[in-house]
Parts: C-alpha cells; sequence; structure tokens
C-alpha cells in the first residue's frame, strides 16, 4: 500500500494545482475504507508541502517522496491497524551510488513536554494528550521496513529515518532533542531551528540524480512493478516457479495446494486413501489482481508433484498467446492449455485439478456451429468442467463479461457445487498489480466508463500510472510506434466500431477497415495464420509478435493480455452527450468497388453484441465493460482517442490539465531498471521443458503479473 509516489518537485508541482489533498483523501479512502480525518488532511498539505520544499532547497528535488506506505509487504494482513510510514524518501546514495532510502515521521507538534523521563515510550503534547516517542514509533517502523516481510529485504541499501516537527523550535520540544533523546540511525529529529542541518543531511543522504532508478528498485521489491505474464513464463521455462505470490496471492495459492495434497491421491505412496470430497474453489477479484498469476503458479507446483493439471480458458487471445509465444515447438506444454469447450467429454481418467480461468467466460452449453451434433454439448458448461476433475478452481472477474451468452457468475457456480456436493471455498482478491500497481488509475477508468454506477472523478498523476488524450489516430500512432520501436511494450486496440473483413486473396491480405478520416488501418488478422506473404501474424501472437504493431486489435484479441503502453481508440458505439453516455448499433453498407463492407452509421459492429436481440441496457453494460477490459491493458500509459469531438472533450476535462515534467513513461525518460523488453518466444523444438522433482534447484523467481 502507498497513496502517492513522486519526486519532490512533482509533488510541489501537483499541491499548486490543488490535487494533491484531495486525491491522497480518495486513496486513503480506497484502502482503509474510512474517510481522512481533518488533521490527517492538514498533514499533508502543510507538513508534507513543507518536506518537498525543504527537498527542493537542498538541491535533492529529484528525491521520490512515497507517502503513507506500508511498512511490510503484508501490512494488510496483518492483526491490528496498518502501520503506515508518513513518507519514505527514496533516492541514490552519494558514496555508494546504491539505494538510499529514510523513513519520515511528520509531526505537526509544537510543544512535548516530558513523561517521567525523555526516553519513555511517551511523551506529553499539550491539547493532543499522551503520544508515542516518534523516535520509538520509527524503530518499529525500521525494523518492519528493513525486516524479512519489508519492501527492503534481499536489496543492497543505507537506510535511517528521521522526525521532523517544523513548527517547533528545539527548546519546545527539549525531550526529543536533549542529551538523554534516543539514538539510533532512525532516531534523529529536526525542528525549525535544525532547518540547515536537515539540508545538509539531506544532500548526504541522497545524490543528485538517480533517485528514479532507486524507486524503481524499490517499487519492484514492493510488487508494484511487475514482469509481463508471458516473459515471466518463458524466463522460468514453465518448470518452476513463475511468479512470486504476495499477501492475499500467496494465501489463496496455499490453501489450493494444502487441500489438493489432502483430496488427491498421492503418486508417491499410492496406498494411502485421500479423502475422497469434491472440492471447489471460487476466486474473485478485479482485472489486474493476479488471478492469472496464481492460476499458473499452481499450474507449475501441482504438476511439480506429479498431479495431471489442465489450465483452462474462455480467452481464445490469452490461451493462443501462452500456447503460440510461450510453448512454441512444445505439443506437450500447449495441450495443457484448453478451453471450456474442451470437456464436453470428461477426460478419462478424470483430470487431478482443472484451472478455470476468466470464468465470466463460461457459456450455458459448450456449442460450436463447427462441431458435429455428437460433439455438442447437452448439459451446462459449467457441470462438464466439474466433471472433468476431483478439484476445480474458478478464476472469475464479472465486470470482464463482454458478450451476451457469457453466463460466468459466482451465484453459477455455488449453485453448480452444490448440485454435485461439493465443498465450495471462496476467496477475493483486491490488490491492484497491474496499470503499475495504481488503483487510482483502476478507480479513474470505472468512473469515466460509469462501470457499476462509478463516479467521474478527475485523474490525478500518482507516480505508477500515466494517461492522455490525444486530437489524432495519427497522433496515438505515432506515440505507440515510437515507444514499440524504442524498447516498449505497445500496441492499438480499438472499440469494435467498424466491419471485420477476413483476409483477402491468396496473399491474405489485410483489408484497411478501421478507418478515421484519411487513417486508414487493418483489424488484426483475422487468422490462424500468417498473412500478407508470412509478414503479418496471426491472431493468437498479434499481442506479441514484431509484426502486430501495425495492425488495431479489439477486445476479444487483448483480454488477458498487457503491455507497457496501450493506444485505445473509442469508436462512436459509446459517445457522451450532455451528462451522460449514449451507446449505439452501428449499420453497414456494401463498397462495390472494393468488395468489403463499409460503416453507413457509426457505431457497434460487434456481431455478438450489437444484434436487436440484445436488449438496450445488456448492450450498453457489454459495451463499457469492453472499453474497461481495453483501457486496462496498459502497464505504464495509456493513449486515449475518440472519434467523436464531445467525448474528446468530455475525456480531456477527465484526464485534466495537470502536466508535471518527467511523470510521462516515455522509454526515453525510463531509468534503466525500468526496461524491460519483451522476450522472443522460444525456438522450436528446443526441448526447454521438462518436469522437475520437489526438491531439484529452483530459478530466479520472477514478479507477481
Amino acid at each position: 500500500m502507498l497513496l502517492l509516489k513522486l519526486a519532490a518537485r512533482d509533488l510541489l508541482a501537483l499541491d499548486a494545482r490543488r490535487r494533491m489533498v484531495p486525491h491522497l483523501a480518495a486513496r486513503w479512502k480506497h484502502f482503509l475504507t474510512t474517510d481522512a480525518s481533518l488533521s490527517e488532511r492538514s498533514a499533508w498539505a502543510e507538513s508534507l508541502v513543507q518536506l518537498a520544499k525543504d527537498l527542493v532547497a537542498a538541491g535533492r528535488g529529484n528525491v521520490e517522496m512515497v507517502v503513507e506506505c506500508a511498512a511490510t509487504l503484508d501490512e494488510a494482513d496483518r492483526v491490528g491497524a496498518p502501520r503506515l510510514i508518513d513518507v519514505v524518501l527514496v533516492g541514490r546514495h552519494p558514496a555508494s551510488s546504491g539505494l538510499s532510502v529514510q523513513l519520515v515521521e511528520l509531526k505537526r507538534w509544537s510543544t512535548v513536554t516530558r513523561v517521567e523521563r525523555a526516553t519513555a515510550e511517551l511523551v506529553s503534547v499539550p491539547g493532543m494528550g499522551e503520544k508515542k516517542h516518534p523516535a520509538l514509533q520509527l524503530r518499529e517502523y525500521y525494523e518492519a521496513f528493513t525486516g524479512s516481510r519489508g519492501p527492503l529485504h534481499g536489496l543492497d541499501f543505507e537506510c535511517g529515518g528521521f522526525a521532523y516537527l517544523h513548527n517547533a523550535t528545539d527548546a519546545s520540544v527539549l525531550p526529543l532533542v536533549g542529551v538523554d533523546a534516543p539514538t539510533g540511525a532512525y532516531a534523529r529529529v529536526y525542528t525549525n531551528d535544525r532547518r540547515a542541518q536537515l539540508l545538509s543531511d539531506l544532500e548526504r543522504s541522497f545524490a543528485a540524480d538517480g533517485a528514479d532508478s532507486a524507486a524503481e528498485i524499490l517499487l519492484r521489491s514492493m510488487g508494484l512493478r511487475n514482469t509481463p505474464l508471458l516473459d515471466a513464463m518463458i524466463r522460468s521455462s514453465g518448470e518452476d516457479t513463475v511468479f512470486t505470490l504476495r499477501g492475499r496471492q500467496k494465501e489463496v495459492a496455499d490453501q489450493i495446494l494444502e487441500t489438493a495434497a489432502k483430496v488427491l491421491p498421492d503418486p508417491a505412496r499410492p496406498a494411502l486413501l485421500p479423502d475422497e470430497r469434491r472440492v471447489v474453489f471460487l476466486v474473485t477479484g478485479g482485472a489486474g489482481t493476479g488471478k492469472s498469476a496464481i492460476g499458473l503458479q499452481l499450474k507449475a507446483e501441482l504438476e511439480a508433484d506429479g498431479r495431471t493439471v489442465n489450465y483452462a480458458s474462455g480467452s481464445r487471445a490469452f490461451n493462443g498467446a501462452l500456447q503460440e509465444h510461450v510453448g512454441y515447438g512444445d505439443r506437450e506444454f500447449k495441450e495443457t492449455f484448453t478451453y471450456f469447450s474442451n470437456y464436453v467429454a470428461p477426460p478419462e481418467p478424470p483430470l487431478d485439478v482443472l484451472i478455470c480461468d476468466e470464468a465470466h467466460r463460461l457459456r450455458e452449453k459448450s456449442t460450436n456451429r463447427f462441431l458435429k451434433a455428437k460433439d455438442q454439448g447437452t448439459k451446462p458448461q459449467v457441470e462438464e468442467l466439474l466433471d472433468a476433475s476431483r478439484l476445480t478452481v474458478f478464476f472469475l472477474d464479472e465486470g470482464q463479461s463482454v458478450r451476451p451468452h457469457d453466463v460466468g457468475s459466482a451465484t453459477l457456480v455455488e449453485d453448480a457445487a452444490e448440485r454435485y456436493g461439493a465443498q465450495l471455498v471462496r476467496f477475493r482478491l483486491w490488490e491492484q498489480f497491474r496499470c503499475g500497481g495504481s488503483d487510482s488509475y483502476i478507480r479513474w477508468v470505472r468512473g469515466a466508463l460509469g462501470v457499476s454506477g462509478a463516479e467521474p472523478e478527475l485523474w490525478t498523476p500518482d507516480g505508477l500510472m500515466h494517461v492522455e488524450v490525444v486530437d489524432t489516430p495519427e497522433e496515438l500512432e505515432r506515440i505507440i510506434r515510437s515507444e514499440a520501436e524504442a524498447g516498449a511494450s505497445a500496441r492499438m486496440v480499438a472499440g469494435y466500431c467498424w466491419p471485420w473483413t477476413k483476409p483477402l486473396g491468396d496473399e491474405k491480405r489485410l483489408e484497411l477497415d478501421v478507418r478515421i478520416g484519411g487513417w486508414h488501418r487493418p483489424w488484426n488478422a483475422y487468422s490462424d495464420s500468417f498473412c500478407e506473404d508470412k509478414t503479418v501474424p496471426p491472431s493468437k501472437i498479434w499481442s506479441v509478435h514484431e509484426n502486430g504493431l501495425g495492425q488495431i486489435g479489439c477486445v476479444y484479441t487483448a483480454q488477458g493480455l498487457e503491455w507497457d503502453w496501450c493506444g485505445v481508440i473509442m469508436g462512436e458505439d459509446m459517445v457522451r452527450r450532455g451528462d451522460r453516455w449514449v451507446f449505439r448499433r452501428g449499420k453497414e453498407r456494401k463498397d462495390e468497388e472494393a468488395g468489403v463492407k463499409r460503416v453507413a452509421a457509426p457505431g457497434s459492429f460487434d456481431p455478438k453484441v450489437k444484434p436487436r436481440s440484445v436488449d438496450d441496457d445488456e448492450f450498453a453494460r457489454l459495451v463499457r465493460h469492453a472499453y474497461h477490459v481495453l483501457m486496462t491493458r496498459a502497464s505504464r500509459a495509456t493513449v486515449l482517442y475518440s472519434t467523436d469531438e464531445e467525448t474528446r472533450a468530455h475525456l480531456k476535462k477527465l484526464v485534466g490539465d495537470v502536466r508535471i515534467d518527467g511523470l510521462r513513461p516515455t522509454w526515453e525518460n525510463l531509468p534503466e531498471q525500468a526496461r524491460q523488453p519483451h522476450l522472443p518466444r522460444p525456438a522450436k523444438g528446443s526441448g526447454r521443458r521438462r518436469k522437475r522433482g520437489k526438491n531439484a534447484a529452483r530459478p530466479g523467481e520472477m514478479f507477481l503479473f
């Protein structure tokens, strides 16, 4: 947990625009579910700003200020109130050039008197009563922050701490600064009298540059900067630990692994009879809360134990990327990634474990116009999945349902488990690990789109995620291409607002379907094979192939995936009129000369969503959800463009006019530690994958997706 991460100079710029305190208050309520007190708000407005001014005065305006930072990585799961450090200052040490960190307690006290003796746990503050000695408070935070569960664990660092009472004089708080005051790396106290000493010490603690790189190291350790899922899978070679799960994610995985050990036969000791009860796990959580990371980690761990495990999904783009990019040339690996519709006939013998990701994509039945009648499903699809294994895990986010025939819901799984007499275990995930770990951005997207009735709010830069609105599709493409060519991962996506032509001719030419004025681009290939003389990738690997940059993806080819930068084109299926959103169904016409379909009336062209059989409320819900998926694909920056002028103006108003230097996460602006290009897919037939034993050496751990 943290409320804000900005360089001191950027925090002052945000405060000058009167955006800092409202942002911190909103984040406070999001994490702690209570309103920030007037005292807390006043402390941010006064003490926090004063500390930032002092950093700038010391020539250290580059130092990153992490505001209200949790003392440990699993602080939210700790019994009692969370320990929040007022400010963690992060930069590069001028002598060692390594990570330099200072923990800061900000106090607006002007007077302090003794309680028994100066080193007592409590001091007396007139008008506020007895308070914990700030040095002792910092000692607890210091030990937690640098301990085994703290974000500095395993890093090389210089760390200290101090209390700052900018309203006080030495004489007025003598018990805190006298000769018998506590000592230690975390026990320094600065008053207004000692401001010159503070500036000098800040210069000695932090270099004049490199703070962004240092902050990146800390954010990675906190799990807020993560290895993209496909890259983590490639680096792990599919053999062992793929992700480092944290907090609630680890709790979920451990519970499932423990249950599997109880209810499944032990391959090493077949004579032992397992518990025969059937168990169903239902794990719910929004986009980016780590559902896929948990599922893929479970698959690796269970397979290492000799279990038979399949990983099923309703997302063709997600499964295709895993099969064709991560598992290229590895048939055994690819065959363990399946679709919900693959279980009309249950496997014999049943699987030990079936992991069902994106279970909101479940259908009523496994029917397909390409299947023979005998291969069509006759029972609810959820029951086919339960029949396929002894232990079933469902990962579900009802907010990502984007088709009218998607019936996956918590109630559906709960009712099916009850019919099967299965023990149902529920978990809910809430920590955000996509979009730079920025809960603020997720909340902003939901408000901007009106998802689940959320109210729109102004975007406030938080140092974790970036958003901007452009005026033309040419500008959007220029940004996305420049970042991709520099080394970032980047793609363009759009609402399904233009016809989608299948590849034409023997050369499989892509029609330029997405047409905005004189700017014309193709959708990604409507094909399972390479197109345009084998230069354009099939849809399965469009998201990761180097030649996929020139095409436009949609919700069906982007869902479940992520890039550093994502350019999102909003079409006229969702336009702003006054104080509300208006939703439109498009109409097409035949272009006789080109022999393809074009837009006659703008709106949705999604063949599953736009038919009149889908009522207006459901149509609006599905369109909102589609844009919610598209706008949460980026890990660093989202670039928005709407083909509708009034909608563009509305988006610009929500993003606001805040311009803070250095926060735009271009590849050029990123510190070296943050530049992580996508890995190429493995060579075909490399024979990389092999099952490992429980005691085999583990490769380096990857951070949570």
